[in-house]
């Protein structure tokens, strides 16, 4: 049997900018930077969906004979960590690395690809200053009250990534912690690089006095120091796509005057309850309480019957299905390897289109009657070799 690269250059996946399926043709070697933890709780199943579909996506590049590069970023230092230090009485730091851990731990359970990266926050406060004086020297932001904040007049393609009006853009700036009622900005939609930090809160000194990074500083900084101006795929949640990546892309660009990504995919939301899940509103299911009940492999199978562009609901009936569909795989014959190959094959094309992973569980199920779905079935990191007690 032959299970080598198949394809190299016939993916096609959905980009959010272009709002259609595209083409997908990186080079030899794939750099992708997906929007990582902020680490004070723990990892959820709409965290696990996001992160197994880059899983997938490497997988089948890999398959295809790429190297994939894949940094995650830590936001270890935010809004939401200091509050959550602040009202446990802990080090934010500390809190940071018990939530990573934790994080990783989960991550490990579900068999993901390690990442090319994993670079903190706070790993890049030297970056960081330089990009934001960057920005000031070049126009494209100014000094208030402290702080320093991007202009978003002075760069005209703003609103490119989401397109949304500037309503939209204002409600949504609001919900993600934007403030557009800062009395310190030119213009509601301006949004911070550099903040004063409270009195209470970590420091570090700057040209423009001592602060701390805003959101989305960091992640311009740490894709840009390990990858250069440009990446070939970026993402995350579709609930990043404003405010955080349309200002992280502006701020990118305006700096070095390149485009800072070819392609942007989005996982769709999780919901529980009639909303997607959310730390702010409890909805929550969570993947280390997941894993204490059920094989790390049905966990995964639970996530990829659903297409990553959909939003789908988490509810009771989703485990017992997904440990059903285990349990069969398990108990496929081993099959010949044209039986193999051919199922394989099916994965592969399914992966292809847009990363059809339902597509892709249902045609090892129609497999699993003649045998030979292991290639397959670990093509979606479901390994069916390991045993369980």
């Amino acid at each position: 049997m032959s299970t080598s690269p198949q394809g190299a250059g016939a993916m096609r996946l959905y980009d959010t900018v272009h709002k259609e399926v595209v083409r997908f043709e990186p080079g030899p070697i794939v750099t992708m930077y997906t929007c990582g933890i902020t680490p004070y709780d723990a990892t959820h199943i709409g965290h696990a969906a996001t992160y197994l579909a880059y899983d997938v996506l490497q997988r089948r590049l890999r398959d295809m004979g790429h190297q994939t590069r894949c940094v995650r970023n830590i936001t270890d230092v935010d809004d939401d960590i200091l509050r959550k230090a602040r009202e446990i009485g802990v080090h934010y730091l500390d809190l940071a690395a018990a939530e990573t851990a934790r994080f990783n731990s989960d991550m490990a359970a579900l068999d993901m690809l390690e990442c090319y990266s994993e670079p903190r926050a706070t790993s890049a406060i030297a970056d960081i200053r330089k990009l934001v004086g960057q920005l000031l020297d070049g126009g494209y932001a100014y000094q208030s009250g402290g702080s320093v904040y991007f202009d978003v007049s002075t760069y005209e393609p703003f609103g490119q990534i989401s397109q949304l009006d500037r309503n939209q853009m204002l409600a949504l700036a609001a919900e993600h912690g934007g403030n557009p009622n800062d009395p310190n900005k030119s213009d509601a939609l301006d949004f911070v690089l550099w903040q004063a930090s409270a009195a209470d809160e970590p420091a570090w000194d700057s040209k423009w006095g001592p602060g701390r990074p805003g959101w989305h500083i960091e992640c311009s900084a740490l894709a840009m120091r390990e990858f250069g101006p440009t990446i070939d795929l970026h993402g995350g949640g579709s609930d990043l796509i404003y405010p955080h990546h349309e200002c992280s892309a502006a701020q990118s660009e305006a700096v070095t005057g390149k485009p800072f990504v070819r392609h942007w995919m989005h996982q769709a939301m999780v919901q529980m309850d009639g909303a997607k899940m959310s730390k702010s509103l409890g909805n929550l299911v969570f993947v280390s309480d997941l894993l204490k009940q059920h094989d790390p492999r049905a966990v995964r199978l639970g996530v990829l019957a659903h297409h990553y562009r959909d939003s789908w609901e988490w509810h009771d009936a989703v485990m017992p299905v997904a440990a059903e569909r285990l349990e069969a795989w398990l108990r496929a014959p081993l099959g010949s390897p044209d039986a193999a190959l051919a199922v394989l094959n099916r994965v592969r094309a399914c992966l292809d289109e847009d990363l059809d992973t339902p597509g892709a569980v249902l045609a090892i199920d129609d497999a699993a009657s003649t045998g030979g779905i292991g290639p397959a079935a670990a093509l979606l990191g479901i390994n069916l070799a390991i045993l369980t007690v």
